[in-house]
This record gives C-alpha cells, sequence and structure tokens, in this order.
C-alpha cells in the first residue's frame, strides 16, 4: 500500500494523473471499512486517483472494446476511432462498427457506484470547508463525464443519485431508464454542481473552466440530437417511452446552455489558444503539431484538462508511437504505420488560395475528383518534380497532422510511392517491380527495400494503404521503444479550441447570441493555422473547421452521431486514397497522382440503429431495450 500511496502523491503533485490502476486492488470497497479508507486523507487521494483513472476519456487507451485498453496485453491490432470514421484506414483490415463497439454500460456504472460512496463520505472527513468543497465539485465533473458517456451512447438510462444498500431483495436495487431529456438534463445539473464547488486553478484535476467544458460538450450534443433527430427517425417502445429521443423543441435550451458554458470560459481571461499569432505558414504548422506532442507546452492558455501518461509500462504508458509510426521509422518494432488518414480528410483541409472552401486535390488538368477508376493514360496528369508539391498551400493543419509523401520524419525522408508508369505507358502499381531507365533503378514502392519506405506494400501489413502517414500527437524526438505502453505523450481532454467551435456552433445553429463573437471564435482558430483571411459564420464553415482543428482528437465520430449524418455520409462508401506514381515518361522522372477507392477495401455503411448502442442484460436488469435490438 506504501507503493501505492507513493504513486498517488507523485499524481497530486502533477508528475501524473489517471495513470495508476493498481488501485483496483482496492475494489470491491466493501472490503475495507469507509471510516478506514475516507478516515485517512491520503485514502481519499488514492479514491480519487481510481475515481480519474476510469473517467471515460476516449485517448490513446480507447479502442473497440472500450476504455484503458492497454494493459498486459494490448494487442487490440493498432484500431482507432478516427477508423469508425472517415478520418483514417486501418493499413491492414477493414471492418466498420459493430454492435459490440464503443460500449460504457458496465464501466459506466461501476464508476457511478464509486463515485456515489465517495459523496457519501464527504461531510464525515476531518478536512476543511473548502478542501470539502473542491472534493464535491470533483466527484460531481466525474459522475457527469461518466453519465455522459453513457448518455451519448444509449439515449436515457438509469440515474443513480445516491448510493444503493442490498436489504435482501434484488428487485428493490433495480432502477428503469428515465427519459433521454432526463438524463441530458441531469448531466447538465451535475456539472452546474461541479462548478458551483470548483476553484480556478488549473491543473490536471478537474477546475472549473474543465466543469464548464464539459457542459459545452455535452449541452451540444444533447442540442444536435434534439434539432437533428427526425434525420433518422425511430420507432418502438424505447422510442414512445422517450427514453431515446428529443423533442425538436428541446434544442433552444440545450443550445442556450452551450452558448452560456463557452461564453464562460472565453470570457474569463483564464483560457486562450496556444500560439495564436504565428510567423508564417511554417511556424503555425510546428506550432499545432508541438501541442499534440505535449500539451504540457499549452498548460498555461489552451489545455483544460490533460491526461497524464507518465510512465512507460502496463497501463500507464500508451502505444500510439508503436502502431502509428511510418515503417522507416518504426525502430524494429514489427507492426507500424496502421493509422493511414484517408484522402477524404485531406480533401477537407483548405487551401490559403481560396478561403472558406474545402480544396480536394486536382491530379489532372480536367480538375475531375470524382473519379476514382485507377490511372487512365487519356488522361492529362499534373507532373510535379517532388512527392509534396501537389500539397503546397495547403492548411498548415494538414502538414501538423499527416505524414504526407517525401516529407521528413525523425530525419527521414519518407517514401511513400504506390508505382510507376513506364516510358511505353504501361504501368507497375501495387506490385513489387523495378526498372532500369537511363542507367537509374526505379522501385514501384521508391526504394528496394520493406525498411526503406513506408507505403504500399502489403508486407506485414505495415504501410500506409491510402498514401499517407500519421504525425499528430507522435512525439518526433524520441526514437521508438519496440515494446508495450512505451510511449508517454500526455492526452488533452479539454482544449480551448474546443470550446470555441462548441460556442460557434451553438451559435448558428440556434440562431441566438454573439453572431460576431462566434464568427471570430472560428477565425481565431484559423488566424493560428496561418489564415489571413476571414470566412463568415455559416454552419458548413463551421463543420469544416471542426473537421480539420479536432482531426483525430475522437471528436468526428461523435459529430456524425449527434448531427445524424453518420448513416447518410456512410451509405455504401468507399474511403480513398491518392496514390504517388513516377512517371518515367519524361525525363527528368516526375510525380503524378491517382485518385482511387482505397485498395483492398469495402464499401461501408452505418445501420441508423447504431445511433444507440444496445443495452446489456436485459433479462436481469428489465430495462427495455433500445429500437432495433
Amino acid at each position: 500500500m506504501k507503493i501505492y500511496k507513493l504513486k498517488m502523491l507523485l499524481i497530486v503533485t502533477g508528475m501524473m494523473l489517471f495513470s495508476c490502476n493498481s488501485v483496483l486492488e482496492l475494489q470491491p470497497t466493501d472490503k475495507i471499512r469507509a471510516e478506514d479508507l475516507f478516515g485517512d486523507p491520503q485514502g481519499v487521494k488514492l479514491y480519487m486517483a481510481n475515481l480519474y483513472y476510469q473517467l471515460p476519456i476516449e485517448d490513446f487507451a480507447y479502442f473497440r472494446a472500450g476504455f484503458n485498453q492497454n494493459g498486459g496485453d494490448p494487442n487490440n491490432g493498432g484500431w482507432a476511432a478516427a477508423m469508425a470514421a472517415d478520418e483514417a484506414m486501418h493499413s491492414e483490415f477493414g471492418d466498420f462498427i459493430g454492435d459490440g463497439d464503443y460500449h460504457y454500460w458496465e464501466p459506466g456504472y461501476k464508476l457511478i457506484r464509486d463515485v456515489n460512496l465517495l459523496i457519501d463520505a464527504i461531510p464525515t472527513l476531518d478536512i476543511l470547508a473548502p478542501e470539502k468543497a473542491v472534493l464535491t465539485g470533483e466527484a460531481n465533473f466525474i459522475k457527469a463525464f461518466a453519465y455522459f458517456g453513457l448518455a451519448k451512447r444509449y439515449g436515457g438510462v438509469s440515474l443513480i443519485k445516491a448510493t444503493q444498500k442490498y436489504t435482501g431483495n434484488v428487485e428493490d436495487l433495480k432502477v428503469p431508464r428515465s427519459t433521454e431529456k432526463e438524463t441530458w438534463d441531469y448531466v447538465l445539473e451535475l456539472c452546474d454542481v461541479a462548478i458551483a464547488n470548483l476553484g480556478a486553478e488549473r491543473g490536471r484535476r478537474a477546475s472549473k473552466w474543465a466543469a464548464y467544458a464539459l457542459k459545452s460538450r455535452a449541452a451540444l450534443h444533447a442540442a444536435s440530437l434534439a434539432k437533428f433527430g427526425s434525420r433518422a427517425p425511430m420507432s418502438g417502445t424505447a422510442v414512445t417511452q422517450k427514453l431515446v429521443g428529443l423533442d425538436a423543441a428541446d434544442a433552444a435550451g440545450y443550445y442556450a446552455a452551450c452558448i452560456a458554458a463557452s461564453q464562460a470560459v472565453m470570457t474569463s481571461g483564464v483560457h486562450s489558444l496556444y500560439m495564436p499569432n504565428p510567423l508564417n505558414v511554417d511556424a503555425a504548422a510546428e506550432n499545432y503539431r508541438a501541442l499534440f506532442q505535449d500539451p504540457n507546452v499549452a498548460k498555461d492558455n489552451e489545455a483544460i484538462l490533460i491526461k497524464g501518461y507518465t510512465l512507460p509500462g502496463n497501463n500507464q504508458g500508451h502505444n500510439y508511437d508503436i502502431w502509428y509510426q511510418p515503417a522507416q521509422a518504426a525502430n524494429g518494432w514489427p507492426h507500424p504505420g496502421r493509422m493511414n488518414p484517408t484522402l477524404d480528410l485531406v480533401d477537407a483541409y483548405e487551401a490559403y488560395a481560396n478561403p472558406g472552401q474545402e480544396a480536394p486535390i486536382v491530379t489532372t488538368a480536367e480538375g475531375n475528383v470524382t473519379d476514382y477508376n485507377g490511372f487512365n493514360p487519356a488522361l492529362n496528369y499534373i507532373r510535379y518534380d517532388s512527392p509534396n508539391d501537389i500539397f503546397k498551400g495547403k492548411d498548415a493543419r494538414l502538414w501538423a497532422t499527416t505524414i504526407l509523401p517525401g516529407t521528413i520524419w525523425k530525419n527521414i525522408p519518407i517514401i511513400i510511392q504506390a508505382g510507376y508508369v513506364k516510358p511505353d505507358g504501361t504501368t507497375a502499381i501495387r506490385i513489387k517491380d523495378q526498372i532500369d531507365v537511363g542507367g537509374t533503378t526505379y522501385y514501384t514502392y521508391g526504394a528496394a527495400s520493406t525498411t526503406q519506405y513506408s507505403g504500399f506494400d502489403t508486407y506485414g501489413g505495415n504501410n500506409t494503404r491510402t498514401g499517407f502517414g500519421f504525425k499528430k500527437f507522435m512525439n518526433q524526438n524520441n526514437p521508438i521503444v519496440p515494446g508495450w505502453n512505451q510511449s508517454t505523450s500526455d492526452w488533452v481532454e479539454f482544449r480551448y479550441a474546443e470550446v470555441l467551435l462548441n460556442f460557434a456552433e451553438a451559435v448558428v445553429e440556434s440562431g441566438t447570441g454573439d453572431a460576431a463573437a462566434a464568427a471570430k471564435a472560428i477565425n481565431d482558430i484559423r488566424k493560428r493555422a496561418g489564415h489571413t483571411v476571414d470566412i463568415p459564420l455559416t454552419a458548413a464553415n463551421v463543420q469544416r473547421e471542426r473537421r480539420v482543428e479536432l482531426a483525430f482528437e475522437n471528436k468526428r465520430f461523435w459529430d456524425l452521431i449527434r448531427r445524424r449524418e453518420f448513416h447518410t455520409t456512410f451509405n455504401n462508401r468507399y474511403m480513398h486514397t491518392l496514390l504517388p506514381l513516377r512517371d518515367l515518361r519524361t525525363s527528368p522522372a516526375k510525380y503524378i497522382f491517382v485518385r482511387v477507392n482505397t485498395p483492398n477495401s469495402n464499401t461501408r455503411t452505418f445501420e441508423p440503429k447504431a445511433y444507440y448502442r444496445y443495452i446489456p442484460g436485459i433479462g436481469a436488469n428489465g430495462l427495455v431495450q433500445n429500437p432495433q435490438y
């Protein structure tokens, strides 16, 4: 226990947070008397560490099976939630969202039970009143976070507002589902209690501003469900009992709550954007990249709540660097390159020359950006000297988020090439081949050996099949340590840019609030990305900004859910790839690019029933099941 308490002391001094799950050996809590656990200040701190560890934060250790999925055998295959949206493809596999994915039922209620036990104990603690207030605030923040994790997956859920005591009849413990509206209202109510009790201190534990940020996020989610629920109508008992679904009239109140919570953060003077005035586009890209390599650089401005991964090893480090590093930088790790950003995402980034519009990659003089039929010798492909010239002038966040062909990563030029066009006009694409032209040997994948390139070869599933590598969150300074859970970069769960985007969306979708301030919010984010031309506040502009600013932060998945756009965005849909080809028909050889459906992949269709997950265990708990399950 002394070792565990020492870990907790490290946590509360800011060196780490959430990383210690060894405290789970205390569970179930009925094996330790409450007066012994909560009567010791160190016991309270240890218990708080356990609660924070259980928060449903969708971070580096969040996969289809749930939260904190590293452990001693973290062989999840390199999956990430971004691969269930349109942000990325897995380098090897092609699964889509299934009924068993992204659940939270049992862990959510375990956390709620543990929080309720703490809330019961707070009045009895021998600590000062201000300390009790902070614990009350933290407890309600954690509880709100847990119910938010439940509500966005299941709709209306059982609201366990106080500790349950078993009196010999299990039926007395069964709590029916509340309506979806009652559930969302309870989440916001808990946020308000947290806000009223928490201070303004910044750190790795909940603050007043973290509670406001959670309320901003949750209220926007509820408002969107109310406004856009009619896009995916449902029927059945859960619908008629209002266990799922919100009335359109509810949207106004939730948008107002989002606006108010967001403005509280915006006008506080406590938080702001990190490096908001870059010297140039290159500086903008580097500032944005640095923010995610180590969010602690923004602890005095943009970062509102950080989850720490301070110690390498089981349950404490994470695996992003080993799974997603380009193959050329794998340093002996056998399974890199698994996160492949899609051409669909790359197309969404603007060009500085045409602000306010997506800038799809144009590969031919004909300009067709919807042709995915492969190389066509009849087309006039635009030729480039460098494999990344085609991206010049695109938003700095693209360069900071993805590894583009021919760019430098860890002092290595990353080679991503799919093949070549021979001098006679025939092609060798996505096959291992070589050809001598004018005394120079050319290789289809850009180099001779599997250790010398990072694209398209199916060897080991270790190479991108979309034409792009992954950069966001990756540490460019430290070499890969070939082993599980060796990465210690931290995760920023709430940041100021998201609050600005929540505010802007709530204003434009509701038609209320300060439209000028909302327009300034999105343009301030764009200015940080090197943009110098303001764009108007429109729903389309806000959604595009969310898509590129929050890419890979596991927000896109839920944006499609809450706005009821998943089933139309994914309706027999392919993801897309950009094939860089060496054109040997010219001397010197140039580069051309071909837009194709992602190789070795199937179409994806989202079933509307998946807007809600199924309720597990209804045979025992007697709850009403969600529609179509």
